[in-house]
């Protein structure tokens, strides 16, 4: 591999479910908040519009942590940035920097999964890796042991895809079955209990989960018959089951078998159907849900008329989305300027973020955005 360099990018000298795994290239923006270099613009500075980060165009998997980011190139090398006390960036250290660096030399590393304070990848071999903080055995260690560099969960070789929560994960392995591992107080590891694990479990023994998400305490699936099931906490009715009861193993929302993309923000839940249309549950408060006021909800409520959405991602209380058109879309709180609209008022419906209609991918968590 040769190494090609550009501003702000520090570089030292078939699978069945494939579909799931982003390979187109872009440009990468990044805006919001900045106090750790997140942005990875090589300053501390708020942006409320898009900035590029650095010149490269092949930016090919993204991931934004609470306060640091990761991504891939496509030549499989792997860059963070942003916040760093946990060893989450997996540089060896614990000392954050404001703009890309690469993690290791590698060049197989292929998703990419920001939690609040660790980090997870798969590489093109299949494995996963983990790093960061560790409290509550969310890495899947076997132990509560924090990392500063990557390290290999298990041995296994069939990993596809992750979501990482507050404290908890979940993963998805090729064979469509799903494993979750870390903090369960609120049941969110979806295995019937409450009791925290430091190594991956399997939730049942379904072989057909398709997509996984998660927010603070809770997480949410979908199967390949287009159903809906969510677990875990559910004090502001998150888990779309019309109460706020919450609970230890996967329950099904409604009995719909259309849902398509999903996304877990911190207390709320977006969701797209096959017809294009979006819905929102959850914590309303700051707008989040896109429904034109700031109230609560437990179970799904579309979200407009329109049938053109396309992917989603939620944060701490803002949400971001992609239409069929290329236009990129952004709601809720903005005190940060995390909705990239170029000011700092707060939206509970959704509003352009520019007028470019070449959007592909976005990912938000806590109180910034990458997108490419």
């Amino acid at each position: 591999m040769s190494f090609r360099y550009a501003a702000g990018i520090n570089k030292p000298g078939f699978n069945p479910l494939a579909a799931q795994t982003t390979t187109t290239t872009a440009t990468l923006f990044s805006w919001g908040s900045n106090t750790f270099g997140q942005l990875g613009l090589g300053d501390t500075a708020d942006r409320s519009s898009p900035v590029q980060v650095g010149v490269l165009t092949d930016w090919s998997n993204i991931s934004a942590g609470s306060l640091f980011s990761i991504a891939t190139e496509t030549d499989g090398t792997l860059y963070s940035w942003g916040y760093n006390a946990q060893g989450q960036l997996g540089l060896g250290n614990t000392t954050g920097t404001s703009s890309p660096n690469q993690v290791g030399a590698l060049t197989t590393w292929l998703n990419v999964t920001g939690g609040p304070y660790q980090s997870f990848a798969t590489k093109t071999d299949g494995t996963l890796w983990a790093w960061g903080n560790n409290n509550n055995g969310q890495l899947g260690l076997g132990d509560t042991v924090s990392r500063n560099s990557p390290v290999q969960v298990g041995a296994l070789t069939t990993w596809l895809n992750m979501a990482a929560g507050t404290y908890h994960t979940l993963a998805l392995k090729t064979d469509g079955t799903l494993w979750s591992w870390g903090r369960n107080v609120s049941g969110e590891l979806g295995l019937g209990n409450t009791t925290n694990y430091s190594s991956p479990k399997q939730i049942g023994s379904l072989t057909t989960w398709l997509k996984v998400s998660s927010g603070f305490y809770f997480s949410l699936a979908t199967q390949s018959d287009g159903t809906l099931w969510t677990w875990g906490n559910n004090n502001l009715g998150q888990l779309g089951s019309g109460n706020t009861t919450n609970r230890s193993s996967p329950v099904q929302v409604g009995a719909l078998t259309t849902w398509l993309n999903i996304a877990g923000g911190a207390y709320f839940v977006l969701a797209v159907k096959t017809d294009g249309t979006l819905w929102s549950w959850g914590e309303g408060t700051a707008g989040q849900l896109g429904l034109g006021n700031a109230s609560n909800y437990s179970s799904p409520k579309q979200v407009g008329a329109l049938t053109a959405w396309s992917k989603i991602t939620g944060a701490l209380n803002f949400s971001t989305s992609i239409k069929t058109d290329g236009t990129l879309w952004s709601w809720g709180r903005n005190a940060q300027g995390q909705l990239g609209i170029g000011n700092l008022t707060n939206y509970s419906s959704p509003k352009q973020v520019g007028s470019l209609t070449t959007w592909s991918k976005v990912t938000s968590k806590r109180s910034h955005t990458l997108a490419a």
